[in-house]
Order: C-alpha cells, then sequence, then structure tokens
C-alpha cells in the first residue's frame, strides 16, 4: 500500500461524507422552511386577534367616524368617554363593516 493509495483513499471517503452531510443538511432546512410557510399565515390558538371597530353614529370632529383598536372578544361592552365627557356605551360585536372594520354599537346614553 503506497501513501498515493491512502490519500485518493481517504479523500474519496471524506468526499462521500461530506457530500451524504451536506444532502441531509439540505432537506431538513428545506423541509423547516415549508414548515415555518405553512403556520405563518395561521393565527396562534388562544392569542389575542387585534381589531379594529367603529362607533355607530358616532363622529370625530373633524366628521370622520370614530374607530376604535381593541382585541378584547365580541360582546364586551366598552365605556367611551366622548368629546363631552358623558359616558357612551358601546356593544362590540362580529359585524364586519364595507370598509373592513368591525360595528360596536351603542348601548345607551348616561351623564351624571
Amino acid at each position: 500500500m503506497t501513501v498515493h493509495d491512502v490519500l485518493t483513499g481517504w479523500t474519496a471517503e471524506a468526499l462521500g461524507g461530506l457530500t451524504v452531510a451536506l444532502v441531509f443538511f439540505l432537506l431538513r432546512r428545506a423541509r423547516t422552511r415549508r414548515a415555518a410557510a405553512r403556520t405563518a399565515g395561521q393565527p396562534v390558538p388562544g392569542a389575542a386577534v387585534l381589531r379594529t371597530y367603529t362607533l355607530i353614529g358616532v363622529r370625530a370632529a373633524d366628521g370622520q367616524p370614530v374607530h376604535l383598536p381593541s382585541s378584547r372578544p365580541a360582546g364586551t361592552v366598552l365605556t367611551w368617554p366622548g368629546p363631552a365627557g358623558a359616558g357612551e356605551q358601546f356593544e362590540l360585536t362580529d359585524a364586519v363593516l364595507p370598509d373592513g372594520t368591525y360595528a360596536a354599537e351603542r348601548r345607551c346614553l348616561y351623564g351624571d
């Protein structure tokens, strides 16, 4: 056995092993990326979803509808102070408005 035989045999085995390791690495990386892409668009179970609600029947000083971001579920009653300081109660709903926001319906108007 000569030095040439040892070096060529070792080189072939090393390159073969590195090739197999590289193939396994690339396959695992592709599988991980596919799994991440699949789950990226899905909501996390139990996580709060931030929605924008439009307070029905309420306008801001410039005449635009009042929008309220909230992560609370539909059916929750919120108190909005309003421009005059009198509190108004609104119930959050699952109804989607044409602008893509959700409706918050007025429950009652009460003051001092």
